[in-house]
């Protein structure tokens, strides 16, 4: 077993964040656009490639705001993500083009069904992962303190 590094944009504009949305036996969920870091690659060369596969989108990568870990045997699907001991690192990034009005991947994950805009007044409405960041994301949009390092959450 080893540690997987995973890099998400954190793409907020208009009071909305972009969103990758999934589907499951359970229904709709959204996630950050990111993923795996490959060998050889920096984290910046991973979160642009990935955004590229998963949105079809260019981005500009700004600071790190959280840090979050997943250690799977400690959540609600440890049935399926036991062994998965994963390191996220959230970025805050624009997009180069910022008036894009399609997102298409060329390489989406699995259960990604689409992109969209959701508005951060909502994002308690959706079923979003890690569903505890939704306070910190929050408080960053609104300038308050919030942890770079949100701990081992889901």
């Amino acid at each position: 077993m080893h540690v997987r590094n995973s890099l998400k944009a954190v793409i907020i504009q208009n009071n909305r964040i972009l969103l990758t949305k999934n589907q499951d036996e359970d229904g709709v969920f959204y996630l950050f656009p990111g993923g795996g870091q490959h060998h050889g690659e920096t984290f910046h060369e991973a979160l642009t490639r990935e955004c590229h596969e998963e949105i079809g989108a260019e981005i500009i990568i700004n600071d790190l705001i959280f840090v979050r870990e997943y250690i799977g045997k400690n959540h609600e699907h440890s049935e399926h993500d036991y062994s998965v001991h994963q390191v996220e690192y959230l970025f805050s990034c624009e997009l180069k083009d910022p008036e894009q009005k399609e997102f298409i991947g060329f390489n989406p994950d699995e259960h990604q069904s689409g992109v969209e805009w959701v508005a951060i007044s909502s994002i308690d409405k959706v079923r979003m992962y890690p569903d505890s960041i939704r306070k910190h994301l929050r408080n960053k949009v609104n300038n308050h303190h919030t942890p770079i390092y949100l701990g081992d959450i889901n």
